[in-house]
């Protein structure tokens, strides 16, 4: 992305003031697509346990936020956190693997939301694992989250591989213990989990 081809906060749509520092300059980082006003709103989540690391918690900004990027289709907010997740994943020598969509809801939503992001967080990932079922977690209690049968299987050989699993939030685990177990039982070495939002 072109330096200043963002002009106005992508979440409100005040104007950015472009600083253009030596330190920016330098390192090539990535320049700012939403006001300080806006970035304030989004609350750091305290990660306790380095086996899930979250980003941001759930509150009423990221909920907004979350609503417009993946249900509205609203792909160019995929930029806004990128900085942070490029901060996270861009050292690690373990495989990104991005939990996808059923391919009947990637038609529906025309892109997969936690490819996007870490395409705009210009993070190298592969795809190890498909989704079974079309059915969403969204809206049901945690005891049928956690009733939930296995909805992944195995498109490729992760055998004595490191994977670090990212997906934009974790509500109970169900999602992520599953690709998890998926993982492990098919021979992984390691697979811990990275998401935006811990909710």
């Amino acid at each position: 992305m072109k330096r200043n081809e963002v002009t106005n906060c992508l979440i409100c749509n005040a104007p950015l003031n472009h600083q253009i520092t030596w330190k920016s300059f330098l390192t090539n980082a990535f320049p700012k697509t939403i006001c300080t006003e806006c970035e304030q709103k989004f609350v750091p989540y305290e990660n306790t346990s380095k086996e899930v690391i979250s980003l941001y918690q759930y509150n009423d900004a990221m909920k907004d936020f979350l609503h417009r990027y993946k249900f509205m289709h609203d792909v160019m907010l995929a930029k806004v956190f990128r900085a942070q997740i490029h901060e996270q994943l861009s050292k690690t020598h373990a495989t990104i693997v991005p939990i996808p969509l059923h391919p009947t809801k990637l038609k529906e939503r025309s892109f997969a939301q936690v490819d996007e992001l870490l395409k705009a967080a210009h993070i190298p990932y592969e795809h190890f694992l498909e989704k079974t079922m079309t059915d969403t977690q969204v809206g049901k209690t945690r005891q049928e989250r956690l009733a939930t049968p296995q909805f992944f299987k195995l498109i490729k050989n992760c055998k004595n591989k490191e994977i670090i699993l990212v997906d934009d939030i974790y509500t109970t685990g169900v999602t992520i213990n599953h690709a998890k177990n998926l993982l492990l039982h098919s021979g992984a070495k390691s697979v811990r989990a990275f998401t935006l939002i811990r909710g």
